[in-house]
């Protein structure tokens, strides 16, 4: 009986070693898992990467700040072999890019920007419609004319921008890759697209508006693709009696039909002088918007400042007004191309991005330009 006891006993003890042994691995998985949940919630607290909530994005962490090409998407930039490729750049930062270039650069936000997915980009327009004619009811119906086509071929060419930034910079981990990427390149298309659009040559770039040919006839009997300007009556200036009548002129010379939507684009120092101008009963003509977002307007119609258009000089087009979403046409890539070379200029990384983008006035007869000339 006494041994019997004893077993139990001892039974009893070993129940109280097993008890003790799991209290003490479960305070051990507790421990791990308030580091784990650590961990993440200082994770969670920086900035996240290429849309990335709880982990990074493999185009930022092995890429962008190691170099690491395995699980990157490869993108070809030539017909020639898919080796000579870039990578794409992520959606996220390319969004950033198209939203910011909106915002910097004014013709593009009010031209018409169509997506390719080539290098070219073909448009046909007709010249006038289709030809007509009245008959009695019987009569026979002759043949009657065919509208004339043209074909619109924006040239083409390619934007590219350079960035670079040391390696200990891309190895912080608090430092936003993609917004420091998304604004540089952003900054430089906008600045370079913006000047092109306006003045552009054509050669290896778009072709800007101010570069197309101008005449003073109307639209019936002037060339197409020839731009209809009219002059002030005094060189490198407004007439000295009744300015605002030119601008008056300048609107009524677009047709109708393309005044809905039309809008002014001059640059601030021009701006700073129409913004003077009084009628007879000393009323300004320039209206300055009532609520916060909406654009000043001109005679009714919206004013866009685009820094790119010329000074008030003799011969100067300085001012245009018209509708540039039909008149003005934006052709380019939907994708850009980003190749990481941490090898040219060590300890700096660049981030060569490039895209293909072209311009040119689609509409002749959408667009009128104020020149000051006698």
């Amino acid at each position: 009986m006494l041994e019997v006891k004893t077993d139990a006993l001892e039974e009893s003890f070993e129940a109280l070693e097993r008890e003790d042994e799991e209290v003490a691995q479960l305070r051990d998985e507790v421990t791990q898992l308030k580091a784990r949940m650590d961990a993440q919630a200082v994770a969670a607290a920086r900035p996240a990467l290429s849309g990335a909530k709880a982990e990074g994005s493999p185009f930022v962490d092995k890429y962008l700040r190691k170099g690491l090409e395995a699980g990157v998407e490869l993108k070809a930039v030539t017909g020639v072999t898919d080796a000579a490729g870039g990578y794409a750049v992520p959606e996220e930062i390319d969004a950033a890019i198209d939203r910011v270039l909106t915002s910097i650069s004014p013709i593009r936000a009010i031209a018409n920007v169509v997506k390719v997915g080539t290098a070219g980009y073909r448009k046909l327009v007709t010249k006038g419609g289709t030809p007509s004619g009245w008959v009695s009811e019987t009569a026979g119906r002759p043949e009657t004319g065919t509208p004339d086509f043209t074909e619109i071929a924006p040239p083409f060419g390619e934007l590219y921008a350079n960035p670079a930034a040391s390696q200990a910079m891309l190895d912080d981990a608090a430092f936003d890759v993609e917004a420091w990427l998304a604004s540089e390149i952003a900054t430089e298309f906008a600045r370079a697209e913006g000047a092109a659009f306006v003045n552009g040559s054509g050669v290896n770039r778009p072709k800007g508006f101010l570069a197309s040919p101008t005449a003073i006839q109307v639209d019936s009997v002037r060339p197409f693709g020839t731009l209809q300007h009219i002059s002030t009556g005094a060189a490198g200036g407004f007439p000295a009696s009744d300015p605002q009548d030119r601008l008056i002129d300048l609107v009524q010379s677009l047709r109708p039909p393309y005044r809905q939507g039309a809008v002014f684009v001059m640059n601030s120092s021009t701006a700073a002088r129409i913004r003077k101008f009084k009628t007879a009963d000393g009323a300004f003509v320039w209206q300055p918007g009532l609520t916060a977002g909406q654009p000043d307007s001109l005679l009714g119609y919206p004013v866009v400042e685009a820094e790119d258009m010329p000074d008030i000089a003799a011969d100067s087009l300085s001012i245009a007004f018209g509708n540039f979403r039909a008149g003005y046409l934006i052709a380019e890539r939907t994708e850009t191309q980003i190749l990481r070379d941490p090898f040219t200029n060590k300890p700096f990384v660049h981030f060569y991005a490039t895209k293909r983008i072209g311009g040119q006035v689609s509409n002749s007869e959408a667009i009128k330009l104020l020149k000051f000339s006698a």
